[in-house]
């Protein structure tokens, strides 16, 4: 028989190891069952999906296959010692389906690019060609390539080229020809007009498995024909062995392997120039899984504890799970997995076994083994006995019991141990108390529950075996909590109230009821119903239009009412024959204990259309925060950063032209936090190995490793991102996947990012992982460089200067200056200027005079280049001496004429200048008017003697003195006095000119006075005092001390004259004799008021005329 089962089991090694496996060769072996002496036998068991196949006919002979054969098998082999299980092998059936994508006919210019693709799924991989009239193409010629993928590219379309094209898919299974596409060639224009590069068909992400090849295609049109070239955003060097360019700018990554993982970006360029655009996309290795860690096998005493540990390696990252001889190992209260940790505590006998990590991804499968024995000891106490419960209320049961039968006597402490009896994954709990009791009570239970429980001894030699388990429930306890309401309104007059049933955890026993009440905002009267415990909605009818209800619920059991619910509103909407939108559909779900994922669709009835959505969200007795707009074609969004615990109202509405439709409300509250110490185990680590990679302008695509742990409740993660010094919480981005990647979508070019991933597991939330951060490419400039000024510096140099382009975030690595001359510019013959991103001007040299030159400019980045300004003519004039305008420039908006070198202002400049020549004007006005009316109360002379219109008048000593306060440094050159006096009409005047002497001890005389200017040095002297005077340095000494000669220098006829208005004449009478010090005191006091004069007598003559 053993040799019979023998042929059977190489049979089946023999029909795996022939039948393709998922198209690339997978042996799986096996060794047969055999005996060794001294050994029982080994049991060889074959599984198909984890199931035990079923010997037939069929499976052992070696027939043909069918589908129903496809599947992962494994061989379990058992002893008395335990059971292993093999890896996975994967059957699949060579097959071939129908095409997907079939080829589709296209009409293109002669010179240009074609492209045909087809798409076919097969295993394994198809070898695919293509038919010209129905005769195979080459793979690869000049022009013509055929990618592994299905896609054939055709340069330089030529008008032999027409005709229809099919692709063929070939597998070891079948062959199968595609639906013949026809390519139309066009004539080209003449002449061909230049053309901008442009991608048609640019690289897509994709995943590919280890030592397998990538191929990423680029195919761009433009004329001149661009040049297509390859480099990666994170500026590393591309692998020159493994990779090689397919055709005119395809790449292809052969034996990929983990280093050549990234962004990769197709870069499209006209020959000879800068202008250039730009595709990117991103290549993940996906490796099969490799243990970096692995468990040992461990010897531990009964009722000790056991640990294991796993960490596997791999992308996408590995999935672990455990097993116990050859089945998978379940959580529960004694057997916990995290961490891919496996802990098993209170060790019992049936817990020796073999046991296995098992690693699995999309890749593949790998296995590592360990044993557990368990030591018993003959001394150690027997189990507890006779255990038994007894409800005492909604949270506590009695728990009680007998000593052991043996050594009971040795018993140190017992050992209570409980947990909820339905379900898997139940946490156990732990109390120990001391060994003068056999009774505790456990009052920490949930009402209306089932639990079991269990009783251990221990003693200093270990612990006793397991009691028996003993089942119990709690009683019923009235709700904890109100159910959350959800308002929506079908009509002006109703209120369609509906709520989900309370979790167990909150009812504490069967809901026997609800009571709804409800009233409006003006009113105090409360209306109620009662409706049964089974009913989860209700519609409140003959209410009144755009009128604020506020309604509130509270639940019962058969204990009684529980707590009601905080006031909800809800407004009906306004009794209109306006068509606005129905209220949708509103979902609310809690996805972590700080996110909350909102859900809508418009009602089935709704027939107004919809422009946009207002969803507002706010804190229980908070105030109502403004409306987030979202786009018609959203149907959902996720809230985060919400507080835990806590309890949100979210109100969602739809709007069109016409106004704001019916609102839905839905009250939701988030959970809480789960902490350690409510677990008993530890948080989830955060995500690992967080990468961030550049995909475009607008997005950045984030891919994370999964921590190192197992648990059969589904992983689900949120992603953080912001623009790096974001101040506005509000606008923090939150994004939700169950996958270890994502493509952030719709971010702003040329900005820093920083993102950051949490998991979370059964309500229970990892910290932020580190943060990481990426920026977004930048984006070609959309608009041409702003305020373009040009102006004429010189007889054939001109400036051109501009600045930013008016748009956000925008890079400009350089600029771009093309101007011509008129007959240049019709020729089309451009002259070309670069400056770097930095630079905002360019001198344009070498102009010809008389010509009328174009000149605009252009900024670009590594993205591509923008538009260019509009053209701003400059005139260059052959005449540079006549003094008109000969610099101009027209012809833009931004564009300004210069004349003599200066700008000509624009209005607003005109106008501030003009504003400041006014007040200026009238400043000076202001001062001239002060200084004339000063001017009529003169000083006469040197004197206190003030004459006016009315008469002498004696100023006081205070005024002469303010007068004086300007005093300056003492001149002692020689001064000449310029004499004035005012007249009247008729009357005779008298100047004259009075000059002093060096000397102060020779007092001039009358022929002194009345010498002409032109007969001595005194009129230059005169002048170079004039400018002296000017300068504000005067003293009441220095005037003083110009008035020596007393009353008999001057005669009696000029005394009389200088008597008028005058207040420049010396004074009129002062003693003969003066010391020395007196006289240096008169002579400055008499310089101040010669210097004040001498600007009232600029005009009159300053030669003495006899009367």
């Amino acid at each position: 028989m053993a040799s019979v089962k023998r042929k059977l089991y190489q049979r089946l090694l023999y029909f795996l190891v022939f039948l393709p496996v998922s198209g690339k060769t997978e042996l799986f072996s096996s060794r047969s069952p055999t005996m060794r002496r001294g050994e029982a036998t080994i049991d060889v068991r074959w599984l198909k999906n984890g199931v035990k196949v079923v010997e037939n006919e069929r499976v052992y002979l070696l027939s043909n296959g069918d589908k129903s054969d496809e599947g992962f098998y494994q061989c379990l082999a058992q002893n008395k010692y335990g059971a292993i299980l093999s890896q996975k092998a994967r059957l699949t059936i060579a097959s071939i389906s129908s095409f997907a994508i079939q080829p589709t006919s296209v009409v293109v210019t002669e010179g240009s690019v074609a492209r045909f693709s087809c798409k076919i799924s097969a295993h394994p991989p198809p070898i695919i060609t293509w038919e010209f009239n129905r005769v195979t193409l080459p793979l690869t010629t000049e022009r013509i390539t055929v990618l592994p993928s299905g896609v054939l590219q055709i340069y330089g379309v030529q008008r032999a080229d027409t005709g229809n094209y099919r692709c063929i898919a070939t597998n070891i299974a079948s062959r199968r020809r595609s639906t013949e596409a026809t390519l139309t060639v066009t004539p080209a224009l003449s002449p061909q007009l230049p053309q901008r590069p442009r991608i048609i068909t640019g690289p897509q992400n994709i995943s590919v498995s280890l030592h397998q090849s990538a191929i990423l295609e680029c195919m761009a049109t433009g004329n001149p024909r661009p040049i297509i070239s390859w480099s990666r955003a994170d500026s590393k060097s591309i692998d020159v062995y493994n990779t090689k360019v397919l055709g005119n700018g395809n790449l292809i990554i052969m034996d990929i392997k983990p280093q050549h993982g990234g962004v990769y970006m197709c870069r499209a360029t006209t020959p000879g120039t800068r202008n250039y655009t730009v595709a990117a996309a991103n290549v993940t290795v996906l490796a099969p899984p490799s243990l970096s860690e692995w468990p040992e096998s461990l010897t531990r005493p009964r009722a000790g504890t056991a640990r294991f540990v796993c960490h596997a390696e791999g992308v996408p990252t590995p999935q672990v799970t455990w097993l116990k001889n050859g089945e998978k190992v379940h959580s529960n209260g004694r057997i916990k997995m995290y961490n891919s940790k496996l802990v098993i505590n209170q060790i019992i006998p049936e817990d020796d076994a073999i046991y296995q990590c098992q690693a699995e991804n999309e890749q593949g499968s790998v296995l590592s083994m360990a044993r557990l024995i368990v030591v018993m000891s003959e001394d150690r106490p027997s189990a507890p006995r006779n255990i038994r419960a007894d409800t005492v209320s909604s949270s506590a049961i009695l728990l009680a019991w007998e000593r052991p039968l043996y050594n009971s006597d040795k018993v140190i402490a017992y050992s209570v141990h409980y947990m909820k009896a339905e379900g898997l994954n139940n946490e156990e709990y732990q109390v120990v108390i001391g060994n003068d009791t056999t009774r505790y009570i456990i009052d920490d239970l949930e009402p209306a529950h089932n639990y079991t429980f269990y009783v251990v001894a221990y003693m200093p030699m270990g612990a006793s075996r397991m009691s028996d388990n003993v089942f119990q429930h709690t009683l019923e306890d009235v709700p904890l909590r109100a159910p959350e309401l959800s308002l929506t309104s079908h009509s002006p007059t109703d209120i369609q109230v509906s709520w989900q049933p309370l979790p167990d955890k909150l009812s504490r026993g069967r809901v026997s009821g609800y009571r709804l009440s409800y009233r409006t905002s003006s009113e105090s009267a409360v209306s109620q119903i009662e409706l049964p415990g089974e009913k989860t909605q209700h519609l409140l009818e003959n209410l009144q239009p755009d009128t604020i209800y506020l309604l509130r619920i509270v639940a019962a059991t058969s204990i009684g009412w529980g707590e009601q619910s905080a006031w909800t509103s809800h407004r009906t909407p306004k009794a209109s024959s306006a068509r606005v939108p129905l209220a949708p559909e509103l979902h609310l779900e809690p996805l972590n204990c700080t996110t909350i994922s909102v859900r809508w669709q418009l009602a089935p009835k709704n027939s107004a259309s919809v422009q946009g959505y207002k969803l507002f969200y706010h804190e229980e007795s908070q105030p109502e925060s403004a409306p987030l707009q979202l786009r018609a074609s959203d149907y959902a969004h996720t809230i985060g950063g919400l507080d835990p615990r806590k309890k949100y109202h979210f109100k969602l509405l739809a709007y069109n032209v016409v106004g704001d439709g019916y609102q839905a409300d839905q009250t939701i509250s988030t959970p809480g936090c789960v902490s350690v110490r409510d677990r008993l185990v530890p948080p989830p680590p955060p995500p690992h190995n967080v990468y961030a990679k550049t995909n475009s302008s607008t997005a950045v695509f984030l891919h994370w490793g999964r921590p190192a742990f197992t648990s059969s409740q589904a992983i689900n993660y949120t992603v953080r991102c912001n623009p790096v010094g974001l101040q506005n919480a509000s606008l923090v981005l939150y994004l939700q996947t169950s996958v270890q990647s994502l493509l952030v979508q719709d971010l702003e070019p040329n900005t820093k990012y920083e993102f950051a991933i949490r998991l979370h597991i059964d309500q229970l939330s990892s910290p932020w992982s580190p943060v990481v951060y990426q920026t977004t490419l930048p984006e070609a400039p959309t608009l041409p460089p702003s305020n373009v000024k040009v102006t004429v510096i010189e007889e054939d140099t001109a400036l051109v200067s501009w600045k930013l382009p008016d748009e956000p975030n925008v890079a400009v690595t350089h600029y771009t200056i093309l101007y011509a001359s008129r007959n240049a510019w019709i020729a089309g013959e451009w002259q070309v200027l670069q400056r770097e991103g930095s630079i905002t001007m360019a001198l344009l040299e070498n102009l010809k005079p008389g010509q009328v030159y174009l000149v605009k400019v252009s900024a670009s980045n590594s993205m591509g280049d923008g538009p260019f300004s509009h053209a701003v003519e400059l005139t260059v004039r052959t005449d540079l001496s006549s003094g008109q305008d000969l610099r101009l420039s027209r012809g833009s908006t931004h564009s300004t004429a210069f004349s003599d070198g200066f700008y000509h202002l624009d209005q607003k400049s005109m106008t501030g200048i003009s504003v400041g020549v006014c007040i200026a004007l009238i400043c000076i006005i202001i001062c001239a008017f002060i200084i004339i009316c000063r001017g009529k109360n003169r000083y006469l002379g040197g004197t206190n003697l003030v004459i006016n219109s009315l008469g002498p008048v004696q100023p006081s000593t205070e005024e002469k003195r303010k007068w004086f306060s300007f005093g300056g440094g003492v001149k002692k050159d020689s001064k000449t006095i310029h004499s004035s006096a005012s007249y009247q009409p008729g009357i005779t005047v008298l100047t004259y000119e009075e000059e002093l002497s060096m000397s102060l001890n020779q007092p001039p005389t009358l022929q002194v006075l009345l010498r002409r200017p032109g007969d001595t040095e005194g009129s230059s002297n005169s002048e170079g005092s004039h400018e002296t005077g000017d300068s504000g340095r005067y003293s009441h000494d220095e005037m003083e001390l110009t008035n020596l000669s007393g009353p008999s220098s001057r005669p009696p006829s000029l005394k009389a004259e200088d008597s008028g208005d005058s207040d420049c004449s010396g004074p009129a009478e002062e003693p003969n004799e003066l010391s020395e010090d007196s006289q240096t005191d008169m002579k400055v006091k008499e310089s101040v008021d010669i210097s004040c004069c001498e600007h009232e007598a600029q005009s009159v003559s300053q030669s003495a005329l006899p009367v």
